[in-house]
């Protein structure tokens, strides 16, 4: 009984921690510099939507916000649907060669990406696709693809050999195995994949400061840095842009928790 008390005290330690900064942050939305600065910790004497509004009417938010979610959206389907294609090849080829193959793109998420900044950006340049959202589609999907092949190789050799082969012997090619097997029974694994790179590309900052210059095509990740000067930090326009940058990915999860679980909890449990 002693230790069920722990245990509870401990989780409640826990959400605290995570809950009172969260907390901290979405009030200071509300407040203006002056008053962060004269009081940090202290409520705001009125709520005032003023920070929210001026994001989107005075900062061109909604621009930053939709350039993230077309660069974020088109980047995980991307790295969906090749890795998906590279997990199920690797899985129906095996042996030494399958084996071989997944050790290459394993291979790639060892190295650093600030490694790369150099030789990438003179290939993105010589592309001609710097200042553009496609640069930064291609470039996330590229650096996302080891990692998606990792996830979704693990699952699916975890699948049943003996039902592809049932597929094949019943006439269907590699192509119908994949979309009208693999695929259907992947779908958990590949929603669990699918929330992971989201948090990756929608928080990302590396690849948009390095190559986006033009406000045109800022994403929210770099939009915040505006807010951040040499001297002084407006920290509730700054907090407000993080709530707002913030939220897809809540309600994201909100949304496929239930397939997010399942994929995380696949293969864990045999029999």
């Amino acid at each position: 009984m002693k230790v069920k008390y722990i245990k509870n005290g401990l989780n409640v330690i826990y959400a605290l921690l995570i809950l009172v900064p969260v907390l901290l942050i979405f009030l200071t939305t509300f407040k203006s510099p002056e008053e962060v600065y004269r009081n940090v910790l202290g409520l705001p004497k009125e709520f005032r939507f003023e920070n929210y509004t001026s994001l989107f009417v005075e900062q061109s938010m909604s621009t930053y916000f939709w350039n993230s979610v077309i660069v974020t959206i088109s980047s995980v389907f991307l790295t969906l649907f090749f890795a998906s294609m590279i997990a199920f090849s690797i899985t129906r080829i095996g042996g030494i060669i399958g084996n071989l193959i997944f050790a290459l793109f394993t291979l790639g998420m060892m190295v650093p990406a600030q490694v790369n900044m150099i030789p990438l950006y003179q290939l993105v340049s010589s592309l001609g696709l710097t200042n553009s959202l496609i640069g930064l589609i291609v470039v996330n999907s590229a650096v996302t693809l080891p990692v998606a092949v990792f996830i979704l190789t693990g699952f699916m050799k975890s699948l049943p050999k003996s039902l592809f082969e049932a597929c094949t012997i019943d006439g269907a090619n590699n192509w119908q195995i994949y979309t009208k097997i693999a695929l259907p029974l992947s779908l958990p694994s590949i929603s669990a994949t699918a929330i992971f790179l989201f948090v990756m590309d929608w928080n990302d900052l590396l690849y948009p400061l390095l190559f986006i210059t033009n406000n045109d095509y800022k994403t929210l990740p770099l939009a915040l840095l505006e807010f951040q000067g040499e001297y002084l930090t407006n920290y509730p326009m700054l907090f407000t842009g993080v709530m707002i940058a913030s939220a897809p990915m809540v309600i994201a999860y909100v949304f496929l928790q239930r397939y997010f679980i399942a994929g995380m909890t696949a293969g864990a449990v045999k029999g």
